[in-house]
C-alpha cells in the first residue's frame, strides 16, 4: 500500500490529519483481518512549493525543509498515527528517478528541450483511464506558459532544468531536479518492490493530473498494471469554505490540538464521515465528538471501577456480542463505512453496559476484548484505569453497609463527605450494586 505523503514547507493542517489518519484506519483493519501489510508513505522535500517557500522567507531551503519534516513527525506523534513501514523522501531517491526517465526516453515515451525532460502524454493511449477525462477535457483545463518547450500543453514534467539559485543535481539533460509525478512512481515500486500496487491512496484532488501521470510514466515503463485499487478519500471544508489563510479558516494540526488537547475528538468527526466523501469541519459536529467520547469514558470508568462481580452469562448473550462484531466487520469490509462501524461499536458499548449492572462477568469481559481491538483499529484511546485512594474505598464500603443496614441517613451523610474530601461522586447503581463508578472530572 503506497500513499502520497506531505510536502513540507509548510505545517501540516487538518486537511493533512484526515489523509494521515484515515489510511492509517485501513492499514490497521487490514492487519486485523491478517494480512501483511507493508505500507510506504513519502515526504516530498524538493517542489517548487519549497523553493517558493525558502525564497519567501529567504532561508535555506534544506532548513525550510529540516523544519518541517520535524514538524510533520511531532504531528504524527501528537495524533497517535503510526510511521508507515518506509517513509522515503524524494531526495534520497533520485538517482531512481534518472534511471526511470532514461527507460521513458529510451522506449519514446520522452523527450528533451531547453527546459527539462517532458513526457509525451498522447504517446499513452490509456491515459485518462483514471480520471475519465478525454484528451479534449484536460486540454480546456491546461494553461501553456509562454517559455514552455513543450511538444504539447498536456506533456507534463519529469526533469526540471534548474534556474540560478536554484538546487539542482546533475544528470544527462543538465542539473536540475525530478518532476513531482515522478518521485511517487519510484518510491512506490523501489520500496514495495514490485511494478503493480495492491493499493494506492491519496487525496480526490490528486487523481487528475498526479495519479493519473503516475499512470501513464510507470506503465510506460513496465508495460504492467501500475496499481490494483486506487483510494481517495473527500476534501476537507471549513465551515462550508475551502480552507486558506487568506480567509482565516486555515487550521493546522497544532492548533486544533492546543484548543481541544484530545486527538480523538478529530478522529471521531473524521469516522462520521466515509473516507469518500467530503467533510465540513465546524463547532457543532466537534461538539458531536465530545459527547461520543464521553460516552466512551463513562464506559471504560465502568469497566475500571467494577469492584464486585458475578460470574454469570449465557450462550445468547455471546451471540449478541458476536452478531454486533460481525456488523462491525462488514461495514468495513464494505468499502471501508466508519460511520456504520461507529454506530456497532456504540451499540456493543451499550450492550456491555448493560452486562456490567447484570452480574454478566464472562459476557462482559469478551464484549470488552472485542470493544478494545476496535479501538485500536480506529486508533482511539482507552481510558485508564485510575489509582482510587484506599480512603475512598474503605469509605464506600462504609456507605454500602450502611445501604444493607437500611441507614439511609448514614450512607448520604458518607456520600458527601467522599465528594467533599476526594472531589469526585460516587454513583449508586442501587442495594444490590455490583460496582462503584467513580467521576473524576467533577
Amino acid at each position: 500500500m503506497y500513499t502520497c505523503g506531505v510536502t513540507v514547507y509548510d505545517e501540516c493542517h487538518i486537511g493533512h490529519a484526515r489523509s494521515l489518519y484515515i489510511f492509517d484506519v485501513i492499514r490497521r483493519y487490514l492487519k486485523y483481518h491478517g494480512f501483511d501489510v507493508k505500507f510506504v508513505r513519502n515526504i516530498t522535500d524538493i517542489d517548487d512549493k519549497i523553493i517558493n517557500r525558502a525564497n519567501e522567507l529567504k532561508t535555506d531551503w534544506k532548513e525550510l525543509v529540516k523544519k518541517y519534516i520535524g514538524s510533520y513527525y511531532g504531528d504524527l506523534a501528537v495524533l497517535r498515527i503510526d510511521k508507515a513501514d518506509y517513509e522515503p523522501s524524494a531526495t534520497e531517491n533520485i538517482e531512481g528517478m534518472k534511471k526511470h526517465i532514461q527507460g521513458l526516453i529510451e522506449k519514446g515515451y520522452a523527450y528533451q528541450t531547453q527546459t527539462g525532460v517532458y513526457f509525451s502524454v498522447r504517446k499513452f493511449k490509456d491515459y485518462g483511464k483514471l480520471s475519465g477525462q478525454s484528451i479534449d477535457q484536460m486540454l480546456s483545463g491546461v494553461r501553456k506558459e509562454a517559455d514552455e518547450t513543450k511538444e504539447d500543453p498536456l506533456d507534463f514534467a519529469l526533469w526540471k532544468k534548474s534556474k540560478p539559485g536554484e538546487p539542482s543535481w546533475v544528470s544527462q539533460w543538465g542539473e536540475g531536479r525530478p518532476g513531482w509525478h515522478i518521485e511517487c512512481s519510484v518510491m512506490s515500486q523501489k520500496f514495495l518492490k514490485t511494478d503493480t500496487l495492491d493499493i494506492h491512496a491519496g487525496g480526490r484532488d490528486l487523481i487528475f493530473p498526479h495519479h493519473e501521470n503516475e499512470i501513464a510514466q510507470s506503465e510506460a515503463l513496465t508495460g504492467k498494471p501500475f496499481a490494483k485499487y486506487w483510494i481517495h478519500h473527500g476534501l476537507l471544508t471549513i465551515n462550508a469554505q475551502k480552507m486558506a489563510k487568506s480567509l482565516g479558516n486555515f487550521v493546522t494540526i497544532k492548533d486544533f490540538m492546543a484548543k481541544y488537547k484530545n486527538a480523538d475528538l478529530l478522529k471521531l468527526f473524521f469516522l462520521s464521515a466515509h473516507y469518500s466523501h467530503p467533510i465540513d469541519y465546524n463547532e457543532e459536529k466537534i461538539g458531536e465528538a465530545k459527547k461520543q467520547k464521553k460516552n466512551f469514558e463513562d464506559f471504560f470508568d465502568k469497566v475500571n471501577n467494577w469492584i464486585k462481580v458475578k460470574p454469570l452469562s449465557s450462550t445468547k448473550d455471546k451471540a449478541k456480542i458476536d452478531n454486533l462484531c460481525l456488523k462491525f466487520e462488514q461495514a468495513m469490509d464494505d468499502d471501508f463505512n466508519t460511520p456504520l462501524a461507529l454506530g456497532c461499536l456504540f451499540e456493543l458499548i451499550d450492550l456491555a453496559s448493560g452486562f456490567v449492572s447484570s452480574d454478566k462477568e464472562e459476557a462482559f469481559k469478551y464484549a470488552k476484548v472485542k470493544i478494545e481491538a476496535f479501538f485500536a483499529i480506529f486508533g482511539l484511546t482507552v481510558k485508564p484505569k485510575r489509582e482510587i485512594p484506599a480512603g475512598v474505598l474503605n469509605m464506600e464500603s462504609e456507605r454500602q453497609q450502611a445501604r444493607r443496614n437500611k441507614d439511609f441517613q448514614k450512607a448520604d451523610a458518607i456520600r458527601n463527605e467522599i465528594k467533599t474530601k476526594f472531589k469526585f461522586i460516587a454513583i449508586d447503581t442501587g442495594s444490590s450494586a455490583t460496582f462503584t463508578q467513580i467521576d473524576f472530572d467533577n
